[in-house]
């Protein structure tokens, strides 16, 4: 009986004894299969499959994943059209944590359990902050690579590995927002109370001029960011996200602050900005971290405690004077889950009442800390709450 012709693909047997399989795939190319079998009939169900994915549509090119990581992964950040922080955290990502692992790799060969090792491997050298970035950014990339047909699946399948869990920030009080102002000087107090009660970020800080201060409406209108890269460079463009771009209305104990700053500090010029260094020019976070660590440390904050770690008081006395979850965010400058948030809005004179909120507690904290301040040195107080008797 004569042997049924083969109606896809091929096999031979080779000189070795083993079998080689190939078929023509559609996009006319012959592919083999990547090894030899011990038998026909492996080599024919190996076909078989190849068949299956195409008449299910779900054939891949198995040469398609033959392009180098790094060359993929930099002009996948080339093309993003991303902002000049991300692009500059996203590059010292890849250098410094996925290229010295994936970098001469193809992208067919970055597998799971290449991924699970260099993430163990990485958690023993750094910190797991940084590693989750680090997987985030592999995760997005090869993603995309899955998009674009050159891997049958994202490689990047650790469940939580790309979440971040951030250890709970210091809060100050209203009396060591107040003591941070004084010890840093002038020139740059309202820069404390702006990151405190606006809450407003130091980029955002950056870029803020005489133009952006409302002092009737007592506050200031955040419409560009000045983000400083690790080379000094400062890079004037669109705040963080739509939602940074916002007026921040301000408690009113803060309109004496703003009009004393705009006639000591400020430039001169109509539209110059409203922080400048001590010789005319843009601060520098190097000049600027200086002069915030000897306040810090004046003060009796703990080491770790950041300048940007002011926003978390904004935050909590938005909180308890009756702010909701939106108002919060719109003073905050920061963008939300749409199904989380649709329902809800914060206008204008909403925002308004916060800060007449917030200007309530500080007063408040103020007329209360000043109060232990005196029974103390009156000799009422002991600092443990208990009375004694003033002596003679």
């Amino acid at each position: 009986m004569a042997k049924k012709k083969r109606s896809f693909g091929r096999i031979r047997k080779l000189p070795s004894g083993r079998f080689q399989a190939r078929y023509l795939g559609p996009d006319g190319a012959d592919h083999p299969a990547p090894t030899t079998f011990d038998t026909r009939r492996d080599a024919d169900d190996w076909l078989a499959e190849q068949q299956t994915e195409l008449r299910r549509g779900e054939w891949h090119d198995p040469d398609a994943g033959a392009v180098a990581f790094e060359k993929y992964a930099l002009q996948w950040v080339d093309e993003r059209g991303l902002s000049a922080t991300t692009d500059e955290l996203y590059r010292r990502l890849l250098r410094l944590h996925l290229l010295p692992s994936f970098g001469d790799r193809d992208l067919d060969e970055v597998t799971p359990p290449r991924v699970r090792t260099w993430r163990a491997e990485r958690l023993k050298v750094t910190g797991p902050t940084t590693v989750a970035k680090a997987y985030r950014l592999l995760k997005a990339i090869m993603e995309t690579a899955s998009d674009d047909e050159l891997i049958r699946r994202n490689p990047c399948r650790i469940r939580g590995a790309g979440k971040e869990s951030a250890e709970e920030r210091p809060v100050a009080t209203v009396d060591q927002v107040d003591a941070l102002a004084d010890a840093i000087g002038p020139r740059w107090r309202l820069m404390v109370y702006l990151a405190a009660y606006g809450p407003a970020r130091p980029e955002e800080q950056a870029e803020l001029r005489r133009t952006d201060v409302d002092l009737d409406a007592v506050g200031v209108w955040v419409r560009r960011a000045a983000p400083e890269l690790t080379t000094g460079r400062r890079v004037v463009g669109d705040t963080k996200s739509e939602a940074g771009r916002r007026f921040l209305a301000l408690p009113r104990f803060l309109h004496r602050e703003l009009v004393w700053h705009l006639d000591w500090y400020a430039e001169k010029d109509p539209n110059g900005l409203l922080f400048v260094g001590e010789k005319g020019a843009p601060f520098r976070r190097t000049s600027f971290g200086r002069k915030w660590r000897r306040a810090r440390v004046k003060v009796g904050m703990p080491d770790g405690f950041r300048f940007y770690d002011l926003r978390h008081t904004g935050h909590t006395l938005s909180t308890q004077s009756g702010a909701t979850l939106k108002d919060t965010m719109v003073r905050a400058g920061q963008s939300s889950e749409r199904a989380a948030l649709i329902y809800q809005h914060s206008t204008r004179d909403r925002q308004r009442e916060v800060a007449e909120g917030i200007d309530a507690r500080v007063r408040a904290d103020r007329e209360a800390a000043a109060r232990k301040r005196e029974q103390q040195e009156d000799g009422h107080d002991d600092g443990s709450g208990t009375q004694r008797a003033r002596e003679p």
